[in-house]
């Protein structure tokens, strides 16, 4: 395990790159950003407008922006700017994937009262979910793929439904790898949401299982638009973070005071923020606990650091967070097993599958890895075949082979 002097990413991290100087590419990514003028900050924002005022030209629509949202601290953020600030008249659109907090069934429903905005709520039936709770875990080692898909497929087709030309999200949060710089101005594509959304599965992916047997019908929230049909509209996909500058901190208190916004009243078992993910209540527990299955880091070390780059805190904090948080195993791992009908044992059965031979190993039947403070620690007992596990020790072994030769 190789860790970005800086912040508390892991090499291991999704496309991250740790340059010779020990700086990984998402913090590079965030200095550029950061190098921003409080001058620069307002050409950028009129930019926004302009773009407004273009589309008016060619807007069928009775709506001036389609803004998914969760209810969360993000999407209050965004919808506040484009109704407070800029005058416009957005539809909102949530993609419910029944996972919602109390907190963030709050903030979601309060959304139509606070911003005087027509809200659609659309998801799949609840059974439909269950089924592909467990089919997504057992294919990818990922419950939450019905949440990733719903939230980056559902709003595309409600704008082209009722001709919306411009969908207003929040930060480009997926560029963790820090591919494109502030004048890039990315926008949001299809390609995107294939590969990084849906980690590059489909709804057709989840037809033939004989158990959890789905049909095309059950999947018609999941199908994305054609490229014909965005062409012919002229849709745009905006990161409103390309035109402000982006503060979560900051942002969550201003939707306190402004509109009565709820942060979580319980903390989270795998995070020190109280303010993110309250919109699924798996986002920071057990979906998470998948990410440091597979890689050996989690929520925490995302939440620590933003905030170490942003100044909220110290890296000797951050990784005093992540040695804390980052390898729980949270309560809501019963509740999903409830929820899915699905025993412990079989829950370790397949997660140990998706285990990443170059952060894990295996002595004594149990897994190990080193942490970010370079102390190699037991996270308990393997639940691998025989097989499977001289599977796994001769990928590490190649692996590590490869590398010597390096």
């Amino acid at each position: 395990m190789i860790y970005c002097k800086k912040c508390v990413y892991p090499k291991a991290a999704v496309n991250l790159i740790i340059d010779n100087d020990g700086i990984c590419s998402s913090c590079k990514s965030f200095a550029q950003f950061d190098k921003i003028s409080d001058k620069y900050w307002k050409e950028r924002k009129k930019k926004l407008i302009t773009k407004f005022e273009e589309n008016k030209k060619k807007n069928n629509s009775n709506y001036d922006c389609l803004i998914p949202v969760s209810g969360g601290k993000d999407s209050y953020f965004q919808t506040h700017i484009i109704v407070k600030e800029l005058g416009l008249k957005p539809l909102l659109m949530t993609y419910h994937g029944n996972n919602f907090l109390p907190e963030g069934d709050f903030n979601r429903d309060m959304m139509r009262h606070n911003f005087d905005a027509d809200h659609i709520v659309w998801g799949p039936s609840v059974e439909v979910l269950k089924k592909l709770n467990r089919l997504a875990f057992k294919i990818m080692g990922d419950m939450n793929w019905q949440n990733h898909c719903g939230i980056y497929t559902a709003p595309v087709s409600i704008a082209v439904k009722f001709k919306i030309p411009i969908i207003i999200w929040g930060e480009v949060d997926w560029d963790v790898s820090g591919m494109f710089s502030p004048d890039d101005f990315v926008e949001f594509s299809a390609r995107m949401r294939h590969e990084h959304g849906l980690r590059g599965f489909e709804w057709n992916n989840f037809l033939d299982d004989e158990k959890d047997r789905l049909n095309e019908k059950d999947m018609i929230w999941a199908k994305y638009p054609t490229d014909a049909e965005i062409i012919k509209l002229g849709l745009k996909g905006l990161y409103i973070g390309n035109f402000l500058k982006w503060d979560p901190h900051s942002h969550s208190q201003l939707m306190i005071d402004l509109y009565g916004w709820k942060k979580a009243e319980k903390p989270f078992e795998r995070t020190y923020r109280l303010v993110s993910n309250l919109d699924d209540r798996y986002e920071n527990g057990i979906h998470d606990l998948m990410k440091f299955v597979k890689f050996g880091y989690g929520r925490a070390s995302d939440h620590a650091s933003k905030d170490i780059r942003t100044g909220y805190i110290s890296r000797e904090k951050g990784i005093s967070y992540v040695l804390k948080h980052d390898h729980v195993v949270s309560s809501d791992l019963e509740y999903w097993l409830n929820y899915v009908d699905m025993s412990k044992d079989e829950f370790w059965k397949i997660a140990d599958t998706f285990r990443d031979y170059r952060v894990w190993w295996i002595e004594n039947n149990s897994w190990y890895k080193q942490d970010i403070d370079g102390k190699v620690r037991n996270y308990g007992s393997v639940s691998l075949s025989k097989e499977q596990i001289i599977n796994f020790n001769q990928k590490r072994e190649k692996f590590i082979k490869k590398n010597e030769l390096q």
